[in-house]
């Protein structure tokens, strides 16, 4: 009797959306699916002002499920739809999902089951990255943001043997009662809300949960250019809030913009002395000898040779990318 009343719980899931019409019925399907009862849950997609179909898609879906329900954030940003869809919730327990994910089918009944059982303010799992399209570069990418050379020591990404507190999970499932304690998401930052939100709640004296039996399934970027563009634009915002007084990175956040400062310093005086160029050229070295070791493995693992040569530009575009952004966000911190 005591493991189905904890299952009574009214559970609403909140999916912030823009553009995401290749995506959102995958991520509706899996909801779909959950062994959760769906008298007990409903979902609020929060339509950013789509400029593509993921509208008429999610309206689709309402029609055939009276749980799932369209909302509208005509301010397009993520953290105006966290909001909006918190305000409208009626669960006692949110679940933040991703558009651009899925999930196993027992995810919302697991985060449920440990935030009651663990005692945490926000129980979130692991994601396993999944190439967005059936193309190498795809699968490089994929593959860069599940390897420690690529992500550092992220847990969510990177996974755990067993639960572990943590400062910031994937998604997040919280208990109602955070969001009147500590407030709603920042809505100066249009990134990293997630991070700073799990800052305030920490400091709150708030756990967060990393639980690795937990799964979702990430779709990152298909192609270089486009993976190259979302980590500059991750790293401004690690920055750039320091505009507002609000510090959300930690050392490891900073490695790509000391990395990428370090060769733009060196390149600036070899052209006063000649053995700064040698130096440059001797770090590009090593950083791509250390990017190619790891391209071997992945090759031998995959029994496709092509990553050895788009492994090294895939994890470029991630430290590379995520470095410059990181630079430009504390350029923005003196520009209008």
């Amino acid at each position: 009797m005591k493991k189905d009343k904890k299952k009574t719980h009214f559970v609403s899931i909140i999916i912030p959306c823009r553009n995401e019409e290749k995506y959102i019925g995958k991520c509706l399907d899996s909801i779909v699916l959950q062994n959760f009862p769906k008298a007990k849950m409903e979902v609020l997609v929060v339509n950013g002002a789509s400029e593509d179909k993921t509208k008429e898609i999610v309206k689709e879906y309402t029609g055939r499920y009276p749980f799932i329900k369209l909302l509208e954030n005509p301010k397009k940003f993520t953290p105006f739809g966290l909001n909006t869809g918190i305000k409208a919730a009626k669960g006692e327990v949110i679940v933040r999902m991703d558009a651009h994910a899925g999930y196993k089918k027992n995810y919302v009944l697991k985060c449920l089951n440990y935030l009651e059982k663990s005692g945490a303010d926000n129980v979130g799992g692991i994601i396993k990255t999944l190439p967005a399209e059936n193309t190498l570069s795809a699968k490089a990418i994929a593959f860069s943001l599940s390897h420690p050379f690529g992500v550092g020591s992220s847990y969510f990404r990177l996974g755990s043997k067993k639960p572990k507190l943590v400062d910031t999970v994937f998604g997040g499932c919280y208990k109602r009662k955070v969001f009147e304690k500590i407030g709603l998401y920042n809505e100066k930052l249009t990134r990293s809300q997630d991070i700073e939100f799990n800052k305030r709640l920490k400091k709150g004296g708030g756990k967060i949960l990393l639980v690795p039996e937990i799964t979702a399934f990430y779709y990152p970027q298909a192609d270089f250019k486009k993976f190259l563009k979302h980590n500059f634009n991750d790293g401004i915002w690690t920055t750039y809030p320091l505009k507002f007084g609000i510090k959300i990175f930690s050392f490891r956040h900073l490695i790509p913009l000391l990395f990428v400062s370090f060769l733009s310093i060196l390149i600036i005086f070899s052209f006063l002395f000649p053995v700064f160029l040698y130096l440059f050229l001797f770090t590009i070295l090593v950083y791509f000898s250390a990017g190619f070791y790891f391209s071997i493995k992945t090759a031998k693992k995959n029994k496709d040779f092509s990553f050895l040569f788009l492994m090294p530009v895939s994890f470029a575009c991630r430290h590379i990318g995520y470095g410059f952004g990181s630079f430009w966000g504390l350029v923005k911190l003196f520009v209008k």
